[in-house]
């Protein structure tokens, strides 16, 4: 009796054509340089090249969190121009904006990477960032009417591209050693206190009496005084997720492993950008599985492990 229905032969290297095909859609390349990508570094199905592609919310190991995510993405559009009229007000509407839009997470539990967008006065820190820039560089800002008109789009990757220079500003203003930070805040707040812009006065009145609160030395959990720090990390991080939603790059939190040097072949997890000219970032602070300090490296010496991204963008 004839096979009216013989099973198919599988053609040589269709799978591995497949593959390339994948990956050059992921990372957003021609077909010939996601070939040399495989080729030359042995990317696993999924995986990619940390200099190509884009992971804003990575899949990570605190549900809460994902809720959080997973809950933004359903709003409503009235929702959402609510939520975009907010954040299209300098400096505290946009603080309080970003600190929801990216929340708490924390590290894989057994690779020391302890929490993640997390610190205290998270908002605060971000309204006093941008009260820096707008008393430092007011020209940055963008024209009042303009938000306000972008607003009501209800996109908040509108508002990002009209608030670009402020939050890039911003971010390299985090760069500063907090002892080299403090006295600019200060300083800009006094500037901002006397200045004629009513909602900005009194938004740096706020939060001179918060940054009084936080130098009041308190009673900490050994009994001693302690002096509340600025939630920096935390709020770098924020930033960095921000940036990468239009420059693309992964976000802290982002699984990868490295490819060259003594850790070769070793997992971490990226806990900040490195930034240089606009665009991607130029590299990473990670954190080796069970190390105790970060480690700098480029963002060509890395490979994002497949399945990060929380879902599509």
């Amino acid at each position: 009796m004839s096979d009216h229905n013989p099973r198919r032969t599988p053609t040589p290297g269709r799978a591995r054509k497949r593959a390339i095909r994948e990956q050059a859609a992921r990372a957003g390349v021609a077909y010939s340089v996601a070939a040399r990508h495989i080729e030359s570094v042995g990317l696993q199905p999924g995986e990619t090249l940390s200099a190509y592609g884009r992971t804003i919310y990575p899949i990570g190991f605190d549900p809460h969190r994902q809720l959080l995510v997973e809950r933004r993405e359903r709003r409503s559009f009235q929702e959402r121009v609510a939520d975009t009229r907010r954040a299209s007000v300098l400096p505290d509407g946009r603080a309080r904006h970003l600190a929801e839009r990216f929340p708490p997470s924390r590290g894989r539990a057994g690779t020391g990477v302890g929490a993640l967008y997390h610190g205290e006065g998270r908002e605060d820190l971000l309204a006093m960032v941008y009260l820096v820039v707008a008393v430092e560089s007011p020209g940055l800002l963008p024209d009042v009417g303009d938000l306000a008109w972008i607003a009501e789009l209800g996109e908040d990757t509108a508002l990002d591209t009209a608030c670009a220079e402020v939050d890039r500003e911003a971010r390299r203003l985090l760069d500063r050693e907090p002892l080299m930070l403090w006295p600019v805040i200060e300083e800009a707040l006094a500037i901002a206190e006397r200045g004629a812009d009513r909602r900005i006065r009194q938004e740096a009145i706020r939060q001179t009496a918060h940054v009084r609160a936080m130098m009041t030395p308190r009673v900490g959990y050994a009994g001693e005084p302690e002096v509340q720090g600025l939630p920096i990390a935390g709020v770098r991080q924020i930033l960095d997720a921000l940036r990468i939603v239009a420059d693309d790059g992964h976000a802290p939190g982002t699984r990868v492993r490295l490819l060259t040097g003594p850790d070769e072949a070793r997992l971490a997890t990226i806990v900040g950008a490195r930034w240089g000219a606009p665009g991607p970032p130029a590299g990473y602070l990670v954190w080796l599985d069970g190390a105790t300090a970060p480690l700098s490296v480029r963002a060509e010496e890395l490979v994002v492990l497949a399945g990060q991204e929380s879902y599509p963008r």
